[in-house]
């Protein structure tokens, strides 16, 4: 049983996949008290997104996830438990910041629409100057209010089922750009005869 499952199986989770037939399933592996560590495929995964959601917990007991966006590889991998992002200036209402100054926990979800992948992972958080992480800035200009540093506990794969395919434009330029220059090209040759 990895560490996610350790956190996330609760009692009443357990009761349910008992109840449901799936608890045979995760009781075999005994509990892990230690954090899940990143391995290559996970540490590529994160960089090569250009967002994920968090959630936090306010003090009213309601979570909160917010989308986090910027260009592929704003998320820095630091080390097998550590990742790193810049916190730009948004809409100014800190939520999350607020919640986090509370309650350290988040869970992050991150997507690969196009290959129907999900990373689901749990992390305690602690906020930087931007001055401490000058690495972890990838936008120019960008007023950074913070760097939000994520301490893994746990993290797990989901399966595909329901993911529907979504393509970023940068996706789509990548998939048909080469088919449309080549009709152009052949367009062109044609108005030429």
């Amino acid at each position: 049983m990895s560490r996610f499952h350790t956190i996330t199986f609760t009692p009443e989770v357990r009761a349910i996949q008992e109840q449901m037939g799936s608890r045979k399933a995760y009781g075999r592996v005994p509990p892990q008290d230690a954090p899940d560590v990143l391995g290559d495929d996970e540490r590529a995964f994160i960089a090569e997104r250009d967002s994920f959601y968090m959630a936090s917990v306010g003090a009213g007991g309601w979570p909160y996830v917010q989308h986090r966006g910027g260009p592929r590889g704003f998320v820095h991998v630091l080390d097998e438990r550590t990742l790193a992002f810049a916190d730009y200036r948004g809409n100014r209402q800190y939520i999350s910041v607020g919640n986090l100054t509370r309650d350290d926990r988040v869970a992050c979800m991150f997507m690969d629409y196009p290959h129907r992948a999900r990373l689901k992972l749990l992390a305690r958080v602690t906020m930087a100057e931007p001055s401490a992480y000058p690495d972890v800035t990838l936008e120019p200009g960008a007023k950074i209010e913070r760097v939000f540093v994520l301490r893994v506990e746990g993290f797990d794969w989901n399966c595909p089922q329901h993911i529907t395919p979504r393509y970023s434009e940068d996706e789509i330029a990548e998939i048909l750009g080469p088919r449309i220059a080549a009709l152009e090209a052949e367009l062109a040759r044609l108005r030429g005869q």
